[in-house]
């Protein structure tokens, strides 16, 4: 006999951690928009909106933490190389899924300027040049940041997708895309003593150590 779990395009159900919300009071049973993932309340939940569901992340405050940090490596290196950009962490992004929130996330600061001024609060992934997501090991996130995330960022258009692991130690594996614009290329892997490196969307250099969290 068939379930009517829910289940993602992979044909797997959601695992802990990505289960399907319902916010029938105010909207129903789904499928659910754009519209209605940003009229959910301020209440300090996460919602990131995947395949007409409403999917609630449940970051640790590890995660939260290495999030930051990353985030600020970013902000000082684009300003030191002066670069007109916007860095956030995190913004819901327009993916063929419906709208992803990476953990971090770099604007180009024109895009960004335009969609303040019209009062829009989800990036188009054209106007995105860097999307970071934090691993959290055994999570229902892990799979999708591993794997469907990677499909939907390059067919969204951002250039670069960083996949950040701190368990047991740091790692940052950094996705670029190709000449086919579905597909990521060959990634760069940064582990134990190594310098992350890049030249693009602007110059960053940090020892990998640097994400190094309180544990």
């Amino acid at each position: 006999m068939g379930s009517d779990q829910p289940r993602g395009c992979d044909g797997l159900p959601p695992q802990r951690g990505q289960e399907p919300v319902s916010v029938a009071h105010d909207y129903g049973y789904g499928p659910y928009t754009v519209e209605d993932l940003h009229g959910l309340p301020d209440n300090g939940r996460s919602y990131e909106l995947v395949d007409g569901w409403l999917i609630e992340l449940a970051p640790s405050t590890r995660h939260d933490f290495l999030a930051r940090r990353l985030s600020r490596i970013l902000e000082r290196a684009a300003e030191a190389a002066k670069a007109r950009v916007y860095v956030q962490a995190p913004m819901d992004i327009s993916t063929p899924a419906g709208a992803r929130k990476p953990d971090v996330t770099v604007i180009d600061a024109t895009a960004a300027s335009s969609a303040r001024r019209l009062g829009r609060s989800l990036y188009h992934g054209a106007d995105v040049l860097l999307a970071a997501e934090v691993v959290s090991r055994g999570s229902g996130s892990e799979r999708e940041d591993r794997g469907r995330k990677v499909t939907e960022y390059a067919l969204a258009g951002i250039p670069q997708y960083w996949i950040v692991d701190f368990d047991p130690e740091p790692q940052i594996q950094i996705l670029r895309r190709t000449d086919d614009p579905a597909h990521y290329g060959a990634s760069l892997m940064f582990s134990g003593d190594d310098t992350v490196k890049i030249e693009d969307p602007f110059p960053v250099s940090f020892p990998l150590s640097d994400l190094q969290d309180f544990a």
